[in-house]
């Protein structure tokens, strides 16, 4: 058993049964982590949340009964407070996970992981160095569709991987850049639509096809004003596993009609649209072969979900099946699904997108610095 197991182990025994919860960020975000954890029943409980505004703490505190701080540290020197979930603009994540995970507490981070491969690294060390569990949101990791997806991928049910497609084509209007000092920023954002918007669908990709290690990119703002970061982008990568992939991500695609991830093999495809799984073949099994291709007959999506429709409870958010998961790592001394070393890969695909994008050559990801 490792240290960490173990001294997780002892707190079930010795200590409450629950995981009392403070939230760094009272935002958009930080609302939806609030109702997340206080819809998770008797195995947690939101105690405070805080905030560099105090009005902002204020609201967020009095719409669920909780404490409100404008003190981040007193917050992480608490010895009630169990963990914390870190919902600041992207560009102080790493600051703030490492300063959370030295204070002894485990941690949740909204996604991405930081702004920076540097950054990680910090949060990566500071993880290794405590007995504490960290976590990165992706959500989508967790729908049904992509469990289904990456269940075949796993079995080899699509036999050769040879592709894969990240879309995501969205709008966000002029007034939701202007709505934050910090949106559109390198320095807060650390890009633009690939880095805020499209890193959950690069990173079912990346879960998917696995490793990527070199990338050629074009990334540019083109329908908005007043912002440092691209509004659309679009690259192609290799993987390490031989397969080729294609990214397109913008905010520049009014009224924003569609997130979709596709993986392809010589024996099996699978599309997941909005969520979605829209299409799945795998062949064998003593079923009909196409060796001409073959249109919507060759469709298993409905057969294997069976109708069931989404699995997430209707009082949940769309996070709560990460935050269930992540208790369940604290309790079982186990990592959780994503852990910060999973969050790193997509994380580092997309600066090595806008590194292509600005030099205008291919890009080996493993060659990234910061």
């Amino acid at each position: 058993m490792t240290r960490k197991a173990f001294t997780q182990a002892l707190t079930r025994v010795w200590w409450r049964p629950l995981v009392r919860f403070g939230i760094i960020g009272c935002g958009v975000i930080g609302g939806l982590h609030a109702q997340t954890v206080t819809g998770l029943g008797d195995r947690a409980e939101l105690a405070v949340v805080a905030d560099t505004s105090p009005d902002r703490a204020r609201q967020l505190a009095e719409k669920h009964g909780v404490e409100a701080s404008h003190s981040i540290g007193e917050v992480l020197a608490r010895p009630d407070i169990d963990a914390v979930t870190i919902c600041t603009p992207s560009g102080q994540h790493a600051d703030l996970a490492v300063a959370a995970l030295d204070a002894g507490k485990h941690v949740v981070i909204e996604k991405p992981l930081d702004i920076t491969l540097g950054a990680a690294r910090r949060v990566l060390a500071a993880e290794r160095r405590s007995d504490r569990t960290a976590m990165v949101i992706s959500q989508f990791r967790y729908e049904q569709a992509s469990t289904v997806v990456h269940e075949a991928l796993q079995a080899g049910r699509f036999g050769k991987l040879t592709s894969g497609n990240a879309i995501m084509s969205w709008w966000r209007s002029q007034e939701y850049y202007d709505s934050g000092d910090w949106r559109g920023t390198w320095e807060f954002d650390g890009g633009g639509a690939l880095m805020n918007q499209g890193i959950h669908t690069i990173d079912l990709l990346v879960w998917f096809l696995g490793e990527p290690v070199e990338v050629f990119a074009y990334a540019d703002c083109l329908a908005h004003e007043r912002i440092e970061v691209e509004d659309t982008a679009v690259a192609t990568i290799q993987f390490a596993g031989g397969a080729l992939g294609v990214v397109h991500g913008t905010t520049a695609a009014y009224p924003g009609p569609v997130s979709r991830v596709q993986v392809h093999g010589d024996r099996g495809s699978a599309v997941i649209d909005n969520d979605e799984l829209v299409y799945f073949h795998a062949a064998g099994g003593g079923g009909r072969e196409y060796p001409y291709g073959a249109g919507g007959e060759a469709n298993q999506a409905g057969e294997l979900l069976g109708g069931a429709g989404s699995r997430r409870r209707s009082d949940a958010t769309s996070h709560t099946a990460q935050f269930e998961d992540f208790l369940s790592a604290v309790e079982e001394g186990r990592p959780p699904l994503v852990t910060v070393e999973a969050a790193t890969r997509p994380l580092a695909l997309i600066r090595a997108i806008y590194e292509s994008a600005r030099t205008r050559r291919p890009v080996k990801i493993k060659e990234l610095g910061q």
